[in-house]
């Protein structure tokens, strides 16, 4: 009875105010209400029929959203992170030589995973802010003999700087060399072409701009890499990670594996849906067109991008805040006052940036202007002068713009 009493003090979900947000940082983001409405679906077993058709209908979406008619193609129960260690762990040996672009935060994450899975890792540096030169990977590649793989991140996160890709794929495959490409926050928000590319592995997280819950990571190799994998001298360090044996689950097999997620792989197929039949080119289209309008609201209100023009995440704004700005007091009074949750930096840049994400279904026109009148007020309060409605003005003008 006494234990009783004490569970009495649990409230439930129900009962249980859960504050209204608008999420606008680098995610997890807003969904679509038909994407939630999914997740509340009756169960199904993992292994039932009526599910693994779903799971056949989610890797013909991800293929068409990857662009890509590659036959492993999959999303493994896990976030971005996930699939980050998945593809390094099965594609590369201990001992190995890979080369990892780090010019941010995540570029140094598949720099220390790489290292953990026992790999000989040559970091090709590049300033935080600023893209990875082709050059130097050529370089690297040139004076590492048998190098097995290059892997880059596509959008660095945590700099707001989207990489060129072209130049490193065509230098890594004429020298007979795998090219493994992070797209977690690029993948349906602006152009991801695995197959045109040339894109050897790639993979990417549920909850950026296809907009799904966090929990899943689309992951798609291609049959040279399924080859590679196939022919490893040893075991995958990890069973859960294992390629072999997840594809095994996802595809024809259907060998169990594991207890898929499954009210996140109805969330995933919700969002896939609703992402393809906006059309691909429709949500770059959208996504670029809310993120120039934000970072355009922003300049005129004297907050500005670090970032190159020619190499910003057209989704992803990232401003250098104003020393005389408390940038955390500034955030914080965002999600008091106002329930919209921006990010600050990351790393090198902790305390120095404002990270501020349009990512699928946060990706709208009345999310960029309450945003910026939220912050015309609380910048006011911190000192911050500009022209009064300069950055409603600029966002509005180019909501004019034909499109």
């Amino acid at each position: 009875m006494e234990e009783s009493r004490e569970l009495d003090e649990f409230k439930s979900l129900e009962e249980l105010i859960i504050p209204p947000r608008t999420l606008m940082g680098p995610g997890p983001v807003d969904v679509d209400p038909r994407v939630l409405a999914a997740m509340a679906l009756p169960l199904l077993s993992h292994l039932d029929p009526d599910f693994t058709r779903i799971m056949d209908e989610v890797m013909d979406m991800l293929r068409r959203v990857f662009m890509t008619k590659n036959r492993f193609t999959a999303a493994i129960s896990a976030t971005g992170h996930g699939g980050m260690e998945a593809a390094l762990l099965n594609v590369v040996e201990p001992g190995e030589t890979i080369i990892v672009g780090v010019c941010g935060l995540f570029g140094e994450r598949l720099a220390e995973i790489a290292e953990r899975v026992g790999a000989r890792v040559v970091r090709v540096e590049g300033e935080w802010g600023k893209p990875v030169d082709p050059y130097d990977i050529k370089k690297a590649i040139d004076d590492n003999p048998g190098a097995k793989l290059v892997a880059v991140i596509h959008g660095e996160t945590s700099t707001g700087v989207l990489q060129p890709l072209d130049d490193i794929i065509k230098v890594a495959h004429d020298r007979g060399v795998l090219v493994l490409v992070d797209t977690v926050v690029t993948l349906g928000g602006c152009e991801v072409n695995v197959d045109g590319w040339g894109i050897d592995i790639c993979y990417s997280g549920s909850q950026k701009c296809i907009s799904a819950p966090p929990g899943l990571a689309p992951l798609t190799i291609s049959d040279r890499v399924a080859d590679v994998i196939k022919g490893r001298r040893n075991k995958v360090r990890s069973w859960y990670f294992d390629l072999g044996k997840i594809f095994d689950y996802w595809g024809q097999e259907r060998f169990y594996h594991h207890t898929a997620p499954i009210s996140l792989v109805y969330a995933l197929r919700e969002a896939l849906r609703l992402l393809l039949t906006e059309g691909l080119e429709h949500s770059w289209k959208r996504h670029a067109r809310h993120g120039r309008a934000l970072l355009l609201g922003l300049d005129a209100m004297d907050l500005h991008s670090p970032v190159d023009p020619a190499y910003r995440i057209p989704q992803l704004v990232v401003i250098r805040v104003p020393e005389h700005i408390d940038e955390a007091r500034v955030r914080r009074a965002l999600v008091e006052r106002c329930g919209i949750e921006i990010a600050g930096g990351l790393g090198k840049l902790k305390g120095q940036v404002w990270r501020i994400g349009l990512l699928g279904y946060s990706a709208q026109k009345k999310n960029v202007l309450t945003l910026l009148m939220a912050l015309e007020q609380i910048l006011r309060e911190e000192g911050h002068r500009f022209e009064p409605g300069a950055g409603i003005e600029a966002a509005l003008r180019v909501y004019a713009e034909k499109h």
